[in-house]
C-alpha cells in the first residue's frame, strides 16, 4: 500500500473514527429502512458517540467547541466519515456546515464567532452557503454574479435571487455571496455578509428536486433576497474580498469532499468485494474471474492516487498557498474515480446493488453531483490547462531541423 506520510496524530484520530463507524455508525445505518431520512434525535445521538470516541469536530479550534486539530491531521477523519450518508454529520465535518465553520473561525468577529460559529459548532443551528445564481452563468462563472449589497446608514440592503443553498430550507442562518461594488471587478467588487433566515424578505422559494440520497434530509433551496437588511456587523471578513475569503472556504471544502467520496468508494468496494466472493456464477465465484478481479485492482490503484492528490494540495494549503492548482487537480481525479468506483461496485453487485438495502444505491446518487458541484469538471480543468499554457516557450513552436542539408 501507499504510504501517506500521515502524522501520528491523524492515524490515531484515523483509528477512533473507524472505530466508530464500525461500532456504532454502520449498526445504526443498518437499522434504518432503505430510502429513510435520518431523524434529529438520531443524529443528537450519533454526535453524543463521536464525542465519547474523541472524533467529534476534529477541525475546529477548541474555544469553539472542536477539538482543535490542525485541516492537515483532521482530513482522514473525513474518510472514515465518507464510509456511510450518516458519518460526516454524525462526526460534524459534514457540508455545507464544515465549510460555513472554516469560514466563520477564519474570518468572523468574535461577536460572530459567539453568536454563530459556536451554535454551529455545537449541531444547535444549521447554515446555508449562498453563492450560485440561476441566471446566466453564475454557477460555473461567479463573476457574473448579479446580487448586489448596498449599505444604506448603518445596514446593507441585500437583493438578488440564488439557488442550490444546500440545506436552505433547514438553515437557521445563511451566509450570502453579493456585489458591493458594481463599478469595480468582482474579484475586488464582492462581499459575503451572515444573513440570520428570519429575516425580513428572505423568500425561500423552493427545495429544488434533484438527483441524489435524501438519507440526510438535506435539500438545495431555491432563494430571493428581497430588500433583507441585515446590520453592518453581519458583513463577515472585508468588504470587497468575498473572493478570496471563498477561495479560503472552497479550497478546503472541495479536498474534505474528496475524502468523503474516497471513502464512500472504498466501502462500496469492499461491499462488491464480499458479495462477490460469496456470488456463484458461471461454474465459479465471481471473485475468481479475472475481468472483474481487475476491474476492482485498478479502482484501488486509482483511490490511492487519489489520496495522494488530495494530501499534496493539502499541504500545500497546511503551508499557508492558496494551491489553486492542486486542489483542481484533486477534485477533478477524485470526483472521476470515486464514481467509476461506485458504478462498478454497483455493477457488481447486481440487483442487490439497486436496492436500498444496501448504501451503494444511495452513493452512486449522491457521488454523481461532485463533478458538477464545487465546481464542474470543465471548470477545474480550465484552471489546470490555463496554468500548463501561461509557461508555454514559444521556442517550442519553432521548426524541428531535422537534417541540414
Amino acid at each position: 500500500m501507499l504510504s501517506f506520510s500521515d502524522s501520528e496524530t491523524a492515524e490515531k484520530l484515523q483509528s477512533r473514527a473507524r472505530d466508530l463507524m464500525e461500532e456504532v455508525v454502520l449498526p445504526k445505518e443498518r437499522e434504518l429502512a432503505g430510502g429513510m431520512t435520518v431523524s434529529d434525535g438520531t443524529v443528537a445521538d450519533l454526535r453524543e458517540k463521536a464525542r465519547e470516541y474523541g472524533v467529534y469536530a476534529p477541525q475546529i479550534e477548541e474555544e469553539y467547541g472542536g477539538m482543535g486539530h490542525d485541516f492537515r491531521d483532521a482530513l482522514p477523519v473525513f474518510e472514515e466519515a465518507g464510509r456511510s450518508l450518516l458519518g460526516a454529520m454524525t462526526m460534524r465535518v459534514d457540508a455545507p456546515d464544515e465549510g460555513n465553520m472554516h469560514l466563520l473561525e477564519l474570518q468572523g468577529t468574535e461577536l460572530q464567532k459567539e453568536q454563530y460559529l459556536e451554535p454551529l459548532v455545537k449541531g444547535e443551528i444549521r447554515s446555508g452557503f449562498s453563492m450560485t445564481e440561476p441566471m446566466q452563468g453564475a454557477g460555473s462563472d461567479p463573476k457574473m454574479i448579479e446580487t448586489t449589497a448596498e449599505k444604506d446608514g448603518d445596514e446593507w440592503v441585500i437583493d438578488g435571487h440564488k439557488w442550490y443553498t444546500t440545506q436552505g430550507v433547514e438553515a437557521d442562518v445563511l451566509l450570502v455571496f453579493a456585489r458591493t461594488d458594481m463599478d469595480a471587478h468582482p474579484y475586488e467588487g464582492c462581499s459575503v455578509f451572515i444573513v440570520p433566515k428570519e429575516a425580513s424578505g428572505v423568500e425561500i422559494v423552493r427545495n429544488i428536486p434533484h438527483l441524489g440520497s435524501e438519507v440526510t434530509g438535506k435539500g438545495h433551496a431555491e432563494i430571493k433576497y428581497n430588500d433583507v437588511r441585515v446590520p453592518e456587523e453581519h458583513l463577515l471578513g472585508e468588504e470587497g474580498k468575498g473572493f478570496k475569503h471563498v477561495q479560503e472556504r472552497l479550497g478546503p471544502a472541495r479536498l474534505t469532499h474528496c475524502m468523503r467520496f474516497s471513502g464512500m468508494a472504498e466501502r462500496s468496494l469492499n461491499i462488491a468485494e464480499a458479495y462477490m466472493s460469496e456470488r456463484d456464477g458461471f461454474g465459479s465465484k465471481m471473485a475468481d474471474k479475472q475481468g472483474p478481479r481487475h476491474r476492482i485492482a485498478e479502482h484501488h490503484t486509482r483511490l490511492a492516487a487519489a489520496r495522494s492528490l488530495i494530501r499534496q494540495a493539502a499541504d500545500q494549503i497546511a503551508a499557508g498557498n492558496e494551491a489553486r492548482i492542486e486542489v483542481s487537480m484533486a477534485k477533478v481525479f477524485a470526483a472521476n474515480v470515486t464514481q467509476q468506483a461506485i458504478d462498478d461496485a454497483l455493477q457488481f453487485t447486481g440487483a442487490n446493488g439497486m436496492t436500498k438495502d444496501l448504501p451503494i444505491a444511495d452513493f452512486y446518487e449522491t457521488v454523481r453531483q461532485f463533478r458538477i458541484v464545487d465546481g464542474a469538471d470543465e471548470v477545474h480543468k480550465r484552471t489546470i490547462a490555463r496554468e500548463a499554457f501561461a509557461d508555454v516557450d514559444e521556442a517550442e513552436l519553432e521548426p524541428v531541423v531535422r537534417y541540414e542539408k
